[in-house]
């Protein structure tokens, strides 16, 4: 069989635990047989970003810059179990959250929906797709463990030699931690005019929510430039195409979205978007069940898995255990990025090959043949089943060669 060729390198950035395991099997099974494809090698297994104190990191970030697609497995954040369970230095930074704020992008997700797995929110006909601001916030702050009494006091010195700004955090009379967050118009900006492009381009409205309530200066300069970003640019674009743009508090908006229809996008700020993805997906049946692409206003693209790296079943896997690990979500990164590889390149056939890998891994679900988490939700038929880790691949596989040799 004539393998399509990719014309310009993809960046790959490979992962931790189980999703390792899986990300070696869907080259080997889905990719290799089919296409001539070059790849820029990035290993971000914990320890080797250790090795490298978290250079190999920032070396991947840059490689998405030279070629413009990166497609990433799910890595560890470490907490100070990881440390200890692997050895390290130290509790490195989350990959994603150093790739985030290289690239300055926003993280849209959305949900693979397949036919036979219904939505727990039963009004929910259409997918609901996140647009998550990917920099700043709690991914890139900083923090104080407070030893005893004493002030907390958040400064600002100007460039130009101005008089600092200041305010007091918190008079402590005794322990207790503190945090500092930022973040940058120009950011803003960019994610406000990200998500305004793709819900004009899917013809969706868009929700936008923070809790401006209660931050008056933070959560309100979102919300103001939003509104500046829409009413300057978008606002006639948005009437003419019979969309809306909406803006509510996150607690309301929470409230409306367990009752709506779907098919919106929702805006959302950096932390508050990695939770609700969460729901999302959950709620359209698993976390590995959720496509994720970091979209820069330069035009870098990079494709990951939405979920972990699925610690229980890789010990279980390291024991000789037989797994039942859902793969899907990052076949979904491969096809993602191969998509907007075959487009910025001008090769159709290697677009056509991602939709292809994508028809059949939703076909595979949809005629039964599962992974554990996915079967316990399904509805019920008499053809459904529930094979391992591997048997999953496999089954796509074999649907994949039918779909493109043309039996399919």
């Amino acid at each position: 069989m004539r393998k399509i060729k990719v014309k310009t390198p993809i960046v790959e950035m490979d992962g931790d635990e189980m999703t390792r395991i899986m990300w070696k099997m869907v080259k080997e099974k889905l990719l290799c047989p089919f296409l001539d494809i070059d790849v820029d090698y990035y290993d971000l297994h914990i320890e080797n970003r250790d090795r490298t104190d978290d250079q190999v990191t920032v070396d991947a970030g840059r490689a998405i810059m030279k070629y413009g697609v990166g497609i990433k497995c799910a890595t560890i954040t470490p907490n100070q179990d990881r440390v200890v369970e692997y050895g390290l230095k130290q509790m490195w930074k989350s990959p994603n959250g150093t790739i985030r704020a290289m690239l300055d992008g926003t993280v849209f997700r959305k949900p693979i929906l397949v036919s036979n797995i219904k939505p727990f929110v039963a009004c929910w006909e259409k997918p609901i797709t996140i647009g998550r601001h990917a920099y700043g916030d709690v991914y890139d702050n900083r923090e104080i463990r407070v030893p005893g009494a004493g002030r907390a006091e958040l400064v600002f010195t100007p460039e130009d030699g101005g008089a600092p700004l200041k305010m007091t955090i918190k008079d402590f009379k005794g322990p207790g931690i503190v945090q500092g967050l930022h973040n940058t118009d120009d950011s803003i900006r960019s994610f406000a005019r990200a998500c305004f492009r793709l819900a004009l381009d899917e013809k969706t409205d868009l929700w936008f929510s923070t809790k401006d309530t209660i931050s008056k200066t933070y959560d309100a300069h979102f919300r103001d430039m939003f509104a500046r970003e829409y009413n300057e640019s978008w606002k006639e674009k948005f009437e003419a195409a019979g969309i809306e743009y909406f803006f509510t508090l996150i607690d309301d908006a929470v409230a409306r979205i367990m009752r709506s229809r779907g098919g919106i996008l929702w805006a959302l700020k950096n932390y508050d978007g990695d939770v609700m993805s969460d729901m999302v997906a959950s709620a359209c049946g698993s976390l590995a069940m959720m496509t994720s692409v970091l979209v820069s206003p330069r035009g870098w693209y990079e494709y990951e898995a939405a979920h972990g790296t699925v610690q229980k079943h890789y010990y279980r896997h390291l024991k000789g255990e037989e797994t039942s690990t859902n793969s899907m979500a990052l076949i979904f990164a491969w096809s993602g990025g191969l998509r907007k590889r075959g487009e910025i390149d001008g090769t159709p056939e290697v677009a056509a090959f991602a939709g292809k890998l994508e028809k059949a891994a939703i076909g595979v679900v949809e005629s039964g043949i599962m992974t554990g988490d996915l079967l316990a939700i399904a509805e019920a038929d008499p053809r459904n089943r529930k094979v391992n880790t591997e048997a999953f691949i496999d089954a796509i596989a074999d649907r994949l060669k039918e779909l493109t040799t043309g039996n399919g």
